[in-house]
């Protein structure tokens, strides 16, 4: 049984290109935020009879754009400024759950490509429903009628009707079977840079993050967390922080002792006062050269690695007179780091629970949140916030948990939980580290004839799955028997997350490939980092790419055209990176080094030529050049905008030391010694996209993959020497 990490997501049969209003009867609660006497004809619309049009939004919004870019898609078809639109986060529900991973979830770079056809359906069936409303009023031919946005006019030109003047009758017509979609041609909204909807709120400081809501009579919690993975509390010392003013609780929870008080600061001061024992655990002594030693261990000793992908005959390819290319490489942990430590509010009175979080999952935060209380999910509500950054670290939900947990003991009294920078560096779920074993076969003329790349790493779903099957499962099921099912299926699954093997699925027409994959568990906590995978395994391919076209005595740019022929999407992306950076004049400066990289990921491809400047043992990259190929693309400023924030994102694991593991913990503290990239650090930076027409594509990751391994082989020409480890050092 093969395991995609899109298969593994995909559960609750919420999946296709239609409405995603197919919800069983026995999950068929009321749309959260529903105006009363509104026209609701589905999941995301509303327009009240004063002319207020609703879109629910079901993504976090966590800087990515997508509070524009989806409101735009759905009101193009609806013929409505989007502009104009009321727009609020969705609760959860399961009529959002996102169909390519059946949860309430926002991830994978899925908001565009999931909601691209839904969101279009849905609001050209509101707006064929209006239509028919004021036609039928008019007594006229529907098929007559117009619409200009938020208004329909009579055939003859003269009259006209607001869609709020016609939501009450709107919502007694029966919603049509199939409705035709606009052209591109007719497109009034969608492909213009329109400004972002959230912009203004943010400069003027009324945009809610987790960390702005405040309740009445609200608490502000920490939680004092064994600071060795798989640790446990031993005992803690309450009178050790008796009498410090403010501190109004201590007790255990499940994660640790949580600390009670009046504001964070007394809370803090608590913690850090509080005497308190800890089991280190299974983990204590390990360090990050056994972990990589284990990952060696586990690669070498593998009997047959999980074959990823099998075409040709590699055996044969090797086997015959050729010459050999071979390499290691390898990536360690690293941090999300968001600006905005993670944060949940919680209430529960009148045994009801309330959430307020910045989550990038709604419907797994209120899993979590029941299974840490044993509040059945239909008696919890999750309210989103926006996100100050994601990158993944809240499509997982400890925290929502913790909070929930603490705010059970704390009846009636809403409590914020806060974790301070520390907290969140060290409580991570950091990017698994990988070790990568290529090597290609070349024939006598210099051609390419085999191909193989050994890997090991650690699953990315080890400290997901259950969560996430539990998220999947009715929330009428008792809350005890619906985990214990998510942990069945889990256990079932066999040790092969093949979503670890995305992006080295190589699109070089090399006839005889092989990709074999080894999971190994290092213990330490890892999940989703921004582009997942791909964040290392493009590192490895394109980095021995270039390894095999020096090996082969061809211009790197040369050798790609060459072998990717036919592959239009990425030969368009390549040829407009390498205009745009003038890759054949390249400058007669000592130490100056140009490198280039191409990845396909989340169903974009993206071009990436890298300038470094060397000096002495220490070097900089002076400049990025993006080229994008995405299909049909939605707001072209916004896709500017990612591939400017993805490669600043990736350069940080590039240019940044990683997470050190000591003694089953992670040794760093803070961004003195745990930094990201500085204002001063980042290079010029160009973005262009290669214009398309198929279906979009992801955007909010596929910038991560190819900074690595551009960087890198610009280093190579620059120095003569092969970096093949991250981050990189000379």
């Amino acid at each position: 049984m093969k395991l995609t990490r899109r298969k593994f997501l995909v559960g609750s049969g919420v999946v296709g290109g239609g409405l995603l209003l197919g919800v069983s009867l026995r999950d068929a609660a009321p749309i959260p935020h529903t105006r009363a006497g509104s026209f609701q004809p589905n999941a995301w619309l509303q327009v009240t009879p004063q002319g207020e049009v609703i879109f629910q939004l079901d993504k976090a919004e966590m800087g990515q754009g997508v509070m524009t870019s989806l409101s735009a898609i759905i009101g193009e078809e609806l013929d409505f400024d989007p502009a104009n639109m009321t727009i609020e986060f969705a609760g959860a529900h399961p009529a959002f759950k996102n169909p390519a991973m059946g949860v309430q979830i926002t991830g994978g770079s899925t908001a565009i490509p999931t909601g691209w056809e839904p969101l279009r359906y849905a609001g050209a069936t509101a707006r064929a429903m209006l239509v028919a409303a004021a036609a039928q009023q008019w007594g006229v031919d529907a098929a007559a009628c117009k619409t200009d946005n938020g208004v329909v006019l009579h055939p003859d030109g003269q009259q006209r009707a607001s869609y709020g003047e016609l939501a009450t009758a709107a919502a007694q017509q029966k919603a049509p079977g199939d409705v035709p979609l606009k052209d591109a041609a007719q497109f009034r909204w969608l492909g213009q840079s329109l400004k972002r909807f959230d912009s203004a709120a943010k400069v003027k400081g009324e945009a809610q993050f987790g960390v702005d809501v405040i309740k009445p009579g609200m608490k502000v919690a920490v939680v004092v967390r064994c600071p060795h993975f798989g640790g446990k509390l031993q005992s803690f010392d309450k009178d050790s922080v008796a009498g410090l003013p403010g501190v109004r609780a201590v007790f255990p929870i499940h994660s640790g002792v949580a600390i009670v008080a009046d504001g964070y600061w007394p809370a803090r001061k608590a913690a850090a006062q509080l005497a308190v024992q800890w089991d280190k655990g299974p983990l204590a002594g390990l360090d990050n050269a056994t972990i990589m030693q284990g990952l060696r261990n586990a690669l070498d000793t593998a009997e047959k690695p999980f074959a990823a992908l099998d075409e040709g005959d590699v055996a044969a390819a090797f086997a015959a007179p050729v010459q050999q290319v071979e390499a290691e490489y390898s990536a360690g942990f690293f941090h999300h780091s968001p600006m905005e430590p993670q944060n949940c509010t919680a209430l529960f009175a009148d045994g009801q629970l309330t959430l307020w979080a910045p989550t990038q999952t709604a419907d797994m935060a209120r899993a979590v949140a029941s299974h840490f209380t044993g509040i059945g999910q239909e008696r919890i509500t999750v309210e989103s916030t926006f996100l100050g950054g994601g990158f993944g670290r809240r499509g997982y939900v400890d925290f929502a948990g913790e909070a929930a947990a603490i705010a059970v003991q704390q009846p009636g009294v809403p409590v914020k939980l806060m974790w301070s920078r520390e907290d969140d560096m060290q409580h991570d779920y950091y990017r698994p580290p990988s070790l990568h074993k290529l090597r290609a076969a070349l024939d006598n003329s210099g051609n390419v004839v085999g191909w193989e790349h050994n890997f090991v790493s650690n699953s990315v779903l080890t400290g997901f799955g259950v969560d996430l099957m539990h998220a999947m499962l009715p929330t009428w099921l008792p809350e005890k028997l619906a985990r214990g099912m998510g942990r069945g299926v889990v256990d079932f699954i066999p040790p092969y997350d093949v979503s670890m093997a995305e992006g080295t699925k190589i699109p070089y027409a090399i006839p005889n490939r092989k990709v074999g994959l080894v999971h190994h568990d290092v213990g330490v906590p890892t999940g989703f980092w921004r582009s997942v995978a791909h964040s290392f395994t493009a590192f490895a391919v394109e980095g021995f790419i270039d390894e095999v076209a020096h090996a082969a005595k061809k211009d790197p740019v040369e050798f790609r055209r060459e072998y990717l022929k036919g592959q239009p999407r990425h030969l368009a992306a390549l040829e407009l990176a390498v205009e745009k950076s003038r890759w054949a004049v390249q400058p007669r400066i000592a130490g100056f080094g140009r490198g280039i990289a191409v990845h396909e990921s989340f169903g974009s491809v993206v071009a990436m030529v890298a300038d470094v400047l060397v000096t002495g043992n220490t070097f900089r990259v002076t400049r990025l050049v993006i080229a994008v190929e995405c299909g049909f693309v939605i707001n072209p400023d916004q896709v500017i905008a990612q591939m400017e924030g993805g490669a600043i994102y990736g350069l940080t694991a590039v240019l940044n030391n990683g997470v050190e593991i000591r003694d089953g913990a992670c040794a760093q503290s803070n961004f003195h010694d745990l930094p990201v990239l500085r204002i001063n650090e980042s290079p010029a930076i160009e973005a262009y996209i290669v214009p398309g027409t198929a279906k979009p594509g992801g955007i909010g990751e596929v910038a991560v993959p190819p900074v690595a391994p551009a960087v890198a082989n610009a280093l190579f020409v620059a120095t003569g020497k092969r970096l093949r480890d991250l981050p990189l050092a000379l």
